[in-house]
């Protein structure tokens, strides 16, 4: 009994570590996009080879480790990741176009605005309860989210476009959660993240050629901010929040996502003089009484649950 005490315990700490990681890493992401955009990199060279090459670096572990697991995947199951892989790449196109229309703060806010939708979806699709405290989590933190936003109100139609991209990107990205959540019940890591990100660069790719942009970043410096794009926010931090989704609900990773304006804002502060208004202030701290709130709810499992019987969506 103590063995297995402890074994949960250091199954809950993992999980909790493995969220906080994800976020903390993801926070860079939109310092290192307005950087290559500052380089003249259009947004969707950017998210295209942000995936590309996180794809490529992680090829060699992938084939040389799990190709057995990548071939006993059935019909069904590389249809979900080719699906999560297409709502990664929409997450990305409209989130990164969006920072060169808004504010990094109203950008990253409403594109982390998912949980909303995740939680809705975790209790019709995935039979996911959803705990009366959890539900309040989820209405402070996105009212925080809220607060934020209402900053950018009345600075005219530029911003608010850039607002709209930005919440279709948090609509792509719950579905994005919900298939992983589902898919690495069963999946390691490496065998779930591999295909998805890989379907989001070809998607991403072939985009870039319809649209006739630059193919390849003008400047060597770009090379830099999108590696470290690809080894910083993507194989670190989406990797680490998709490790967490094997042990915690859905709707709870996606809500310790809205801790990322907080860093992403305090980073565009230092980095780029984007000072945070009192909107931001009063809304960050909702933030993250809601991840307080959420985190003496959520009970991580000792073991990832079974494959759900029965019709699924998002299959």
């Amino acid at each position: 009994m103590e063995h297995r005490t402890g074994r949960f315990r250091d199954t809950r700490l993992g999980a909790y570590l493995g969220a906080g990681l994800g976020v903390t890493t993801v926070s860079t992401a939109a310092i290192l996009i307005r950087l290559a955009q500052a380089d003249n990199s259009p947004s969707l060279t950017i998210a295209a080879w942000r995936l590309t090459l996180a794809t490529l670096i992680l090829s060699p572990f992938v084939f040389l480790a799990h190709r057995a697991e990548l071939r006993a995947l059935t019909c069904r199951e590389w249809a979900s990741t080719v699906a999560s892989g297409l709502l990664l790449a929409v997450h990305f196109v409209c989130w990164i176009t969006s920072l060169a229309h808004t504010s990094v703060a109203a950008s990253v806010v409403l594109v982390s605005s998912s949980p909303l939708f995740v939680g809705l979806a975790s209790r019709m699709l995935l039979r996911e309860r959803l705990a009366r405290r959890m539900v309040v989590a989820l209405l402070v933190a996105s009212g925080g989210s809220a607060l934020i936003a209402l900053g950018d109100l009345g600075k005219g139609v530029h911003h608010l476009w850039g607002d709209v991209l930005a919440l279709v990107g948090a609509i792509a990205a719950a579905g994005y959660f919900l298939i992983g959540r589902r898919l690495r019940r069963r999946l390691s890591l490496l065998a779930y993240v591999f295909p998805v990100y890989t379907a989001a660069a070809l998607v991403l790719l072939v985009l870039l050629l319809l649209a006739g942009g630059p193919m390849f970043p003008q400047r060597p410096q770009t090379w830099l901010w999108l590696a470290l794009l690809a080894l910083g926010p993507q194989i670190v931090g989406h990797s680490s929040l998709n490790w967490a989704l094997r042990y915690l609900s859905a709707t709870y990773v996606a809500l310790t996502v809205l801790g990322e304006p907080i860093g992403s804002t305090l980073l565009a502060w230092w980095l780029l003089d984007e000072r945070p208004s009192l909107w931001v202030v009063v809304g960050g701290a909702l933030i993250l009484v809601g991840i307080f709130i959420a985190s003496r709810v959520e009970r991580p499992l000792e073991e990832p649950l079974p494959c759900p019987t029965g019709p699924v969506a998002l299959q």
